[in-house]
């Protein structure tokens, strides 16, 4: 196979295609750098994409997320699945890397040919991580794998914009944790399609399982309802009941044709997701570099000139959009 420095667009796109794991090193590699080559390459690669379930799980740090995945993987790989793991981490202010690299918990899991991992910084861009993330699930899907899990660290805005291209999501929580509960005044009940409280041993487990079922009973009757699992990821307890409900989340997307509508809206979000990202910063650049836009700042600053008005002008000038505050008027 081609060394890294030899990688052209074909050769990438057809060594991605066999799961080759240094070409998919490279393309996600690529993909977070924003190179150009990244996006010819998902682009070749798209029509083939499709076919792996992506699986989202979050929580709050320490609850648990990674050794509930590696059970995951473990349970996956039984059932003669492919998998993927991409685990968003907050980003290095040195290096602007993944913090905390490849979770030390799915290092049993290395070795596996049938498994790939990486993890992947935020770098600090909010709109750029949804971006990358979707471009590295499809190039894992591109190469065949059946499951991609979707790790995240926190219940942040940045972590939901991730979650959106999962087909299901998990909520991990841990008993006893402010964080926890923070997490339920949040709203963040609203993202879940599974939960698991992980560390059933802990006093407070029953505790918490009746709290989160007090929350879920405020929300919608019909469609789906949550399930809540227990589990004790580090012996391995209640991870084949978590991915049996994973599974059955799925039977009941698939039954309706929901899946692909799910599909198509979280496709179409992450087009206007990544399009509001890409046009925010162009916005800003083209303030850093207008002087004439820089002064319409300056002037909302000093309460000479309304907020919408400088959008409207801003656009006009940007985007030759006309009118653009009218929507916000009516």
């Amino acid at each position: 196979m081609a060394d890294r420095r030899e990688w052209t667009r074909e050769t990438l796109v057809q060594a991605v295609r066999a799961g080759d794991r240094r070409a998919l090193a490279r393309a996600i590699t690529l993909v977070e750098n924003g190179d150009r080559l990244s996006y010819e390459v998902v682009h070749d690669l798209y029509p083939e994409t499709g076919h792996a379930y992506a699986v989202g799980l979050t929580g709050p740090p320490g609850v648990g997320k990674s050794s509930l995945i590696s059970g995951l993987i473990r349970i996956s790989r039984a059932q003669e699945r492919t998998v993927g793991v991409i685990s968003v981490d907050p980003s290095s202010p040195f290096t602007q890397g993944a913090l905390l690299g490849d979770r030390i918990r799915l290092t049993e899991h290395f070795l596996d040919p049938d498994v790939f991992i990486r993890s992947m910084g935020t770098r600090g861009h909010l709109g750029g991580l949804a971006e990358t993330t979707l471009q590295a699930l499809l190039v894992l899907d591109a190469a065949q794998k059946d499951v991609v899990f979707l790790e995240t660290v926190g219940t942040g805005q940045s972590e939901v914009g991730v979650l959106a291209i999962a087909d299901t999501v998990v909520l991990a929580l841990m008993p006893g944790s402010g964080d926890s509960i923070q997490a339920l005044k949040a709203g963040i009940m609203e993202i879940p399609d599974v939960i698991a409280i992980n560390k059933m041993d802990h006093p407070m487990a029953k505790t918490m399982l009746n709290e989160v079922r007090q929350v879920l009973a405020l929300g919608p009757r019909e469609g789906w309802r949550p399930p809540i699992v227990l589990t004790e990821a580090m012996r391995g307890e209640g991870l084949e009941t978590l991915a049996g409900k994973i599974d059955e989340h799925r039977s009941w997307l698939e039954a309706d044709g929901e899946l692909e509508q799910r599909r198509r809206r979280n496709l179409a979000r992450e087009v206007f997701q990544v399009a509001s990202a890409r046009a925010r910063r162009h916005i800003e650049q083209a303030v850093q570099d207008d002087a004439e836009l820089r002064r319409l700042l300056d002037e909302v600053q000093e309460r000479k000139l309304d907020p919408l008005t400088a959008v409207r002008e801003i656009l006009e000038q940007v985007f030759h959009i006309g009118d653009a505050d009218r929507t916000h008027t009516r």
